[in-house]
């Protein structure tokens, strides 16, 4: 047990986190790749934190652009009905 837990908190070097950042960046399999890091039991804490972070901030961007999208398609669709009438 203690090996394991030396092993999840090691700090992880240059390579690593470039294999990482590359494979978060293929369209379908990123997403799925961080939430197994993010919730997996074995992964490194590190890499379980930043996984984290980055699942929170797709999170916040996805509601930033529902807004947007709500706001100005809705803004579009009004001007469009008071321009015909």
């Amino acid at each position: 047990m203690e090996n394991l837990s030396q092993q999840n908190s090691r700090i992880l070097n240059y390579k690593e986190w470039a294999l990482t950042i590359f494979i978060t960046g293929i369209p379908l399999a990123g997403i799925i790749m961080l939430l197994v890091w993010a919730f997996s039991e074995d992964t490194n804490i590190h890499k379980k934190n930043w996984a984290k972070g980055n699942l929170l901030l797709m999170v916040i961007m996805l509601i930033i652009f529902a807004v947007f999208l709500f706001f100005f398609g809705g803004l579009a669709i009004f001007a469009n009905m008071t321009s015909e009438a």
